[in-house]
């Protein structure tokens, strides 16, 4: 079909039914359908009963997590947080979600102010974005010089060596939605009085910049993959397969006592990909 982006109007209450119709499958997803809703339910109660016994585990060893959300914007990081954290103690739980940098922190050393949040003892910090800002968002809008951005992707992994080494257990999610979705979802946010407060004019601009955003995405993914902080790439068209499958990775990833890899169940090779694999089916979609 031709650029979805040319029938759509925010505005118009009505969503084009050719956006409507190709939303799910878009960016290639593997699925016509959300998964079932009671099955959803079921799975993902058997995942947050697995999640509360790694928060004692955590505890008890002093073990410490990090998980970075990034993706587009509406692709459900912000959901899949607050999924993660649905039935966990939030004194050990925390999210990270950091606004604008101050005139003080845009003086500093760029990866300052989120050192300031990484994990103590027992805890699980979760970043609703992150230090990725500057590969993405920062880049495309023209808030991050060329040479800015450079620098980053060279320092980066690094800095994660650093992260890794010091013995915290480092997760990085790419949630990934396709074109029609995104539309979709920001028309809905658009005309729901409830959810209408998570649009702000960056996400409204960003709307016809979806190629270069694509670009940046690629780069980043390929420059910042590496052996101790790989990217897991979570195609998210459906919700709910894609917050099953962030938690499922998790949980595979770290021993903890009653671990039941029944109970977690089978990660679903067609929604999480190694970034590698991805770039390869999706480059600059």
């Amino acid at each position: 079909m031709s650029d979805p982006f040319e029938q759509f109007h925010i505005e118009n209450p009505e969503l084009p039914k050719s956006i409507k119709k190709h939303a799910m499958r878009s960016g290639g997803y593997p699925y016509d359908d959300k998964l079932d809703g009671a099955l959803y339910q079921a799975q993902m109660y058997e995942l947050q009963k697995q999640l509360v016994l790694l928060q004692a585990h955590l505890a008890a060893s002093g073990e410490r997590v990090m998980i970075i959300f990034e993706g587009r914007d509406a692709a459900g990081k912000g959901g899949t947080i607050k999924t993660y954290l649905e039935n966990l103690n939030p004194r050990y739980n925390i999210i990270a979600a950091l606004p604008k940098p101050n005139s003080r922190e845009a003086s500093q050393w760029y990866f300052q102010r989120y050192i300031d949040w990484f994990p103590a003892a027992g805890e699980t910090v979760l970043f609703d974005r992150s230090w990725y800002n500057r590969a993405g968002v920062e880049r495309v809008m023209g808030f991050a010089t060329p040479e800015q951005t450079e620098n980053f992707l060279e320092e980066v992994p690094e800095v994660e060596k650093r992260i890794t080494r010091d013995g915290i257990h480092f997760f990085k999610f790419w949630l990934s939605i396709g074109r029609e979705m995104q539309l979709k979802r920001f028309h809905d946010r658009r005309h729901d009085p409830l959810k209408v407060w998570k649009l702000s004019p960056i996400d409204l601009e960003a709307l016809g910049q979806w190629d270069a955003y694509s670009a940046a995405r690629d780069e980043m993914l390929k420059r910042t993959d590496s052996p101790h902080a790989p990217w897991t790439v979570i195609r998210a068209n459906d919700k709910r397969r894609g917050r099953i499958n962030v938690i499922q990775h998790v949980l595979h990833h770290l021993p903890f006592a009653g671990r039941d890899k029944k109970a977690i169940g089978e990660i679903d090779p067609k929604i999480t990909m190694k970034a590698k694999d991805f770039l390869a089916l999706h480059k600059a979609d």
